[in-house]
């Protein structure tokens, strides 16, 4: 399975919050509501999940082995960290 497409929707103040993504694989399956977080040893990226419990979550999607879940990683933090790079050199 190739990740084809990261779409990055930038959020402002919204604390850690940095974006919601959407991931195309293979052009033909799209996953939306992955977060790109700023945690205290940097960039991470957050799986969409639904909320189960008062403070318990719940992935609604998400990689089986480390190996793609590496790969999914670096896709969404490159294409995040270019969208960023791209906006403040137009500004």
């Amino acid at each position: 399975m190739e990740i084809t497409k990261v779409e990055i929707r930038p959020l402002r103040d919204q604390g850690n919050l940095k974006a919601f993504c959407s991931v195309i694989f293979d052009d033909c399956f799209v996953v939306h509501g992955v977060k790109v977080i700023q945690g205290k040893r940097g960039l991470f990226v957050a799986m969409p999940c639904r909320q189960v419990g008062p403070e318990e979550f719940l992935d609604i999607a998400h990689p089986i082995r480390d190996d793609f879940r590496r790969k999914l990683e670096q896709a969404v933090l490159e294409r995040y960290r270019s969208y960023i790079q791209d906006q403040e050199q137009t500004k």
